[in-house]
């Protein structure tokens, strides 16, 4: 599980069938600590409804398939979780 922030939504006008209900967004992976940023943004799939500015938990691989309805779904990232708080920082 890493952590990351959402800095925007994708809109795509085709996708395979079984991804035609599922939310993209662009997210950066940032340090847990100091909040910086340590990727360019990449595409994940939103399965908790997180929005743009939002410090988010994700998975990578094959764990990001499990938490999809239909686990055969060709993702590479999911967002899973949305960070409410991190030590004495709240969001």
């Amino acid at each position: 599980m890493k952590m990351a922030r959402v800095v925007g939504s994708i809109w795509a006008t085709r996708k395979t069938e079984r991804m035609e209900a599922l939310p993209m967004q662009l997210i950066e992976t940032i340090d847990a600590t100091s909040l910086n940023v340590l990727s360019s943004p990449f595409a994940a799939v939103n399965t908790v409804g997180a929005c743009e500015g939002d410090i988010v938990f994700y998975v990578e691989a094959y764990e990001a398939c499990l938490p999809l309805p239909d686990e055969l779904v060709p993702v590479d990232a999911s967002i899973i979780g949305i960070v409410e708080q991190l030590g004495d920082k709240v969001f």
